[in-house]
């Protein structure tokens, strides 16, 4: 049986009752995204789209001291938890978890509430300005085949019906600043694809991580980072292990701050 829990330097994971159990995907995307933004400590605003655990909110609250996160998710036993792991943790003031169905919420982005639903209005209490953000992060759902698991929990946190690439993409472009940043992971098959459609939405590429496992392996994983302003854009490789199934180099120094 899986550990309920996954301690880190400073919190702790639990993530039994969540759909998106702590995984390298977002530990990478909670190190990675937004490097070189606002480490100066001054206010800047998060969002954590599809947050399961809370873990990705928990680490970028850890590295950017002036940061408030606002996370969502429309699974209600993982709202729970990743509140209950932001209450535990010194980041506790400056996390705010509800419950919202980033697909509905087109119609509020342009500040339009006539048909808000019940649903959305935690987000729409949390949200009330219509206040857009300095870094926007996901760590998407990305499995595509027909067949489903029948776990309604689980296949909404890998399955892209529950929140397609086109959708989180146009909302990303709603809501971010005009100086923000949008960072995802998805699979590197299909990230030829998703920059294509950020730059459709005026998001333009400016940094690519490509992930594999050793250097033997194919790439499995892009972390990918857009703007409102192109530029030239900044591509690297990570592989995680080396020979010797230890962690690499460079994994250990992107991840030294969290990982015990």
């Amino acid at each position: 049986m899986p550990n309920p829990y996954f301690n880190f330097k400073r919190f702790t994971i639990c993530h039994d009752r969540s759909s998106m159990k702590v995984g390298t995907d977002g530990v990478l995307l909670g190190a990675w995204a937004g490097k070189g933004l606002r480490e100066d400590g001054s206010p800047m605003a998060i969002l954590d789209v599809g947050t399961g655990s809370g873990l990705i909110a928990l680490m970028l609250a850890q590295r950017f001291e002036g940061s408030h996160v606002d996370a969502i998710d429309i699974h209600d036993d993982s709202v729970a938890q990743a509140a209950c792991n932001a209450q535990a943790s010194v980041f506790a003031d400056r996390i705010h978890v509800c419950k919202q169905d980033f697909c509905l919420m087109g119609e509020d982005f342009n500040g339009h509430d006539k048909n808000l639903k019940s649903s959305d209005k935690d987000f729409k209490s949390l949200n009330k300005d219509f206040k857009r953000y300095d870094l926007i992060v996901s760590n998407p759902p990305f499995y595509i085949e027909d067949t489903l698991s029948g776990n309604s929990a689980r296949d909404n946190a890998r399955h892209t019906s529950s929140l397609p690439f086109e959708v989180l993409i146009g909302g990303a472009s709603k809501l971010l600043n005009e100086d923000g940043l949008f960072a995802v992971i998805i699979p590197y098959s299909s990230s030829a694809a998703f920059v294509g459609s950020c730059a459709l939405h005026g998001l333009y590429l400016l940094r690519r991580t490509d992930v594999r496992s050793t250097e033997r392996k194919p790439f499995k994983r892009s972390l990918l980072e857009f703007g409102r302003h192109a530029a030239a854009s900044d591509a690297s490789v990570l592989t995680l292990y080396s020979a010797g199934c230890q962690r690499s180099d460079e994994y250990a120094e992107l991840t030294q701050d969290f990982y015990l």
